[in-house]
């Protein structure tokens, strides 16, 4: 999506319907009104398409205006095996952008499903950082190696999908905060204003999530303050949660935020419990402004000690309050890839077999 609103000026985004993810991949873990949400929300789409048809129809594209159709250089294929893209291919409309490797649905599902822990990263608070240099090549955690950091900077970047726009911050300890990339003018006047503070896991982005940042969003937006969001590590995560959470790494979680329209910056390795100190450090990187209210969602929140974890700064702390998608959350989405487990094995192993047929297309394509 990132590559592509880089080539346009607008860029509009298909969906499919349930019903044709089913015939043609397998079953859905999202419902259709939950993955429009999710398109929504990212800041390179202009609009997204309900009920797109699986199979890219030239029509379709013509009735809202789009010259081309751009995916991932790899083939997708429909129910019977055939290129989803064959008809804008041959009438020469159909663009390749370089997929996104290493995370996919399939990915994510498998994770769930292994309850696998290797795609963890080691804690960032911890002494290894008090030496790491930012703007280094330093190998101390894959985080913020040389791709990585690519990363981080593409989706920080504006809804042009170019020019850099989101501030990341990082907490390597308890003393220290490094300003990992810089905000826009724009965003750093926001912060300036003031800044709600919002942290969690956000495990499994999903409209639970997305709504939620809405809605402070539009609470912010009111006095033009700004939105920061903070991220705590895998290892946090996994002392309270337990099992093999985060089923997402804190890079794929953290970009999935970063990526959201109503976000102005995140910090990666939140403290699970924040207090006086963090605040204030936090305070120290805002340009001027400062934490004004720390935010949680409607779910509630208690550490292993029955505490809530927001105990030290009560005088900051508010709860978002309920919304139509608080039902939604990172065990919801597990336990429905969990009791359809038979389903999703099928899938995956569906997966396997037309992996095979698109690898076959792929290097037809290529000679």
């Amino acid at each position: 999506m990132l590559q592509a609103r880089r080539i346009g000026k607008e860029l509009y985004v298909g969906v499919h319907s349930d019903e044709e993810i089913l015939v043609n991949k397998g079953p859905t873990v999202m419902m259709l009104d939950e993955r429009l949400v999710a398109v929504e929300a990212c800041k390179w789409c202009t609009k997204p398409i309900p009920n797109a048809p699986y199979v890219t129809d030239p029509k379709v594209m013509d009735r809202y205006g789009c010259k081309y159709v751009v995916h991932g250089d790899d083939i997708t294929t429909d129910a019977n095996g055939e290129d989803c893209y064959r008809d804008v291919k041959n009438l020469g409309r159909f663009i390749v952008v370089k997929r996104t490797p290493n995370i996919s649905t399939t990915d994510l599902v498998g994770r769930m499903l292994l309850a696998q822990k290797t795609h963890h990263i080691l804690s960032i608070n911890n002494k290894d950082w008090d030496s790491y240099q930012l703007g280094k090549n330093n190998n101390v955690n894959k985080l913020l190696d040389k791709d990585s950091s690519i990363r981080f900077k593409n989706y920080a970047s504006a809804k042009d999908g170019k020019s850099l726009n989101s501030l990341v911050l990082i907490n390597t300890s308890e003393k220290k905060l490094y300003e990992y990339i810089k905000p826009s003018l724009e965003v750093s006047n926001r912060i300036k204003n003031g800044v709600y503070f919002i942290d969690g896991g956000f495990d499994l982005f999903n409209p639970g999530h997305i709504e939620a940042l809405r809605l402070l969003r539009e609470k912010a937006s009111n006095y033009n303050y700004s939105v920061i969001v903070g991220l705590h590590d895998d290892l946090c995560v996994n002392e309270n949660k337990g099992l093999n959470y985060p089923i997402m790494n804190l890079l794929e979680r953290s970009l999935c935020v970063l990526q959201c329209k109503y976000v102005d910056g995140i910090v990666l390795g939140s403290p699970y419990i924040p207090d006086e100190n963090f605040i204030n450090n936090l305070n120290n990187q805002l340009y001027g402004g400062k934490i004004l209210k720390v935010f949680h969602g409607p779910t509630s929140e208690l550490n292993k000690d029955n505490l809530n974890p927001y105990h030290n700064i009560r005088h900051l702390y508010s709860n978002l309050g309920p919304h139509k998608y608080d039902n939604i959350s990172t065990e919801v989405i597990v336990s429905r890839v969990l009791h359809n487990r038979e389903a999703y094995e099928e899938r995956q192993r569906k997966k396997g077999w037309k992996s095979e047929i698109e690898r076959k297309l792929q290097m037809e394509e290529s000679n």
